[in-house]
C-alpha cells in the first residue's frame, strides 16, 4: 500500500529529520504524526522506535564534541524507566484516541511556548528528573517525547553540539527500551521492515543537512518556525483523524 507513496514518505521523513536536528527535539515529534497518514498508530510506534535508533546514532556521530554526563544520568535514567511504562500502557488504548492525544499534546505545547516566549524550566536536578520521566512516558505512550526533553535541556544552557549530543544519547537509551516493549506488543511487522534501511539512510542525510544549517543560522531564528510547524502538525493530526 505504501509503495505508491514511498517517495512522498521518504521526502517527509527527511524533512522530519532535518527539522528534528535543527530544533533539537528529535525527529519523532514530526515523524510520528506524519507517519500516521500512512500506517496505523501502533505500526507507527514500532517504525518510529527503529528509525529513531539510527537517527540518534547519526546525531551522536555528527555532534560528537561532548555531552553532559550528569544530565545524561539525571534525565536519561528516569526517561528510560518511564518509556517502558508508557510503551506497555499504549496497548490498552484505542490507537485513534492516542492520535487525538498526540495532536492536542503538540498543539498545547507549541502554543504554550509561542505565547510565552520567555517561558523556561529552571536548571535543577529535580526538574531534570521530572522532565526525563515525562518525556519517557510520552515517548512510550505517544511515540514522541523529544519536545519535553528539549524544553528541559534548554534550561541548562548548553551549546548546540553538546545539547544535541546529550539529547541523542538519552534518546538512544529510550528508543532501545521501547523497541523491546513494542516488539512484544506486536507493533513491529515483517512487511514493514524493508523501510528500516531506507530510514537509516534518511536519518544520516537528514542529520547532515540539519548540522550544515545549524552551522550557518542561529538556533533562535528557527525557534518560532519549529514551534509553528509543531502546531500545524498537531492541528492536522486532530482534524484528519
Amino acid at each position: 500500500m505504501l509503495t505508491r507513496y514511498l517517495p512522498i514518505f521518504i521526502i517527509l521523513s527527511l524533512l522530519a529529520e532535518v527539522l528534528g536536528t535543527i530544533g533539537g527535539f528529535g525527529s519523532s515529534v514530526y515523524f510520528v504524526p506524519m507517519a500516521s497518514f500512512f500506517f496505523d498508530f501502533q505500526s507507527v510506534l514500532g517504525i518510529t522506535a527503529l528509525y529513531h535508533l539510527s537517527s540518534n546514532i547519526s546525531k551522536i556521530a555528527f555532534f560528537k564534541k561532548g555531552f553532559d554526563k550528569k544530565i545524561v544520568l539525571t534525565l536519561g535514567i528516569p526517561a528510560i524507566l518511564f518509556v517502558s511504562i508508557g510503551a506497555y500502557l499504549s496497548q490498552f488504548f484505542d490507537p485513534k484516541i492516542l492520535t487525538y492525544v498526540l495532536g492536542f499534546f503538540l498543539i498545547a505545547l507549541s502554543l504554550l511556548f509561542l505565547i510565552n516566549k520567555h517561558l523556561k524550566v529552571n536548571a535543577k536536578t529535580s526538574n531534570a528528573i521530572i522532565g526525563g520521566s515525562l518525556s519517557g512516558l510520552s515517548a512510550g505512550f505517544l511515540g514522541t517525547g523529544g519536545a519535553i526533553r528539549g524544553i528541559t535541556l534548554a534550561a541548562f544552557k548548553m551549546n548546540k553540539d553538546k545539547f544535541i549530543a546529550t539529547s541523542a544519547i538519552i534518546d538512544l537509551g529510550v528508543d532501545f527500551s521501547r523497541t523491546i516493549v513494542y516488539y512484544y506488543n506486536g507493533y513491529m511487522h515483517k512487511h514493514d521492515l524493508y523501510l528500516v534501511p531506507i530510514l537509516i539512510g534518511v536519518s544520516i542525510v537528514g542529520t547532515y543537512i540539519g548540522k550544515r544549517i545549524l552551522n550557518k543560522v542561529s538556533q533562535e531564528q528557527f525557534r518560532t518556525f519549529v514551534l509553528v510547524l509543531i502546531l500545524i502538525i498537531g492541528v492536522v493530526s486532530v482534524v484528519s483523524n
